[in-house]
């Protein structure tokens, strides 16, 4: 069995009539951008953390790729009536439905790593050229993390920008 999906105008329908609305993405990705009225249930703790209740629940993430991927694991968290957001916040935010913003919060970890990996890569190519060819070690490096991250599913970059000032909440880190 897979999970229906649901246009945002049949979610919102769904949630006037008593659905639970669970957003998957991580605890950092929620606190910057979030549907009114959305639990927190991240993905990276779902086994730990299962949404509890009666009512349909109707999981969401940023463009619906990550609740497709895993939508046989949501079904089996769910226990009862469940289904996907179509598009994600993304195509409800389309849709013209509301959202909360706190652009206070840093942005997802995820995209920090973005931004410093890709940084790091272009500073070595540009060091190498013009200054010296020892400097292609830090693109090799960065990429060569960036493999690691992806074969065993931990990301040290992450875990360091984690503990950056910008992203200690109430002096705990965010989550990485």
């Amino acid at each position: 069995m897979s999970l229906t999906t649901l246009s945002p105008q049949e979610a919102q329908a769904r949630l006037k009539a008593g659905a639970v609305l669970i957003d998957i993405r991580e605890a950092d990705e929620h606190a910057r951008e979030s549907i009114p009225g959305a639990r927190s249930h991240p993905l990276s703790q779902l086994a730990n953390n299962p949404p509890r209740g009666e009512q349909p629940m109707i999981f969401h993430c940023r463009s619906g790729n990550r609740t497709q991927v895993n939508a046989a694991h949501l079904e089996a968290v769910a226990g009862g009536p469940a289904f996907i957001l179509d598009g994600g916040i993304d195509a409800w935010k389309r849709a013209g439905l509301p959202v909360t913003q706190d652009k206070s919060q840093p942005i997802e970890i995820m995209r920090q790593v973005q931004i410093t990996a890709g940084t790091l890569v272009a500073l070595g190519v540009a060091l190498g050229s013009f200054v010296h060819p020892g400097f292609y070690m830090l693109s090799a490096f960065v990429g060569a993390g960036l493999a690691f991250s992806g074969i065993t599913g931990s990301c040290m970059m992450a875990k360091m920008l984690a503990l950056a000032p910008w992203n200690r909440r109430n002096g705990r880190a965010a989550t990485a």
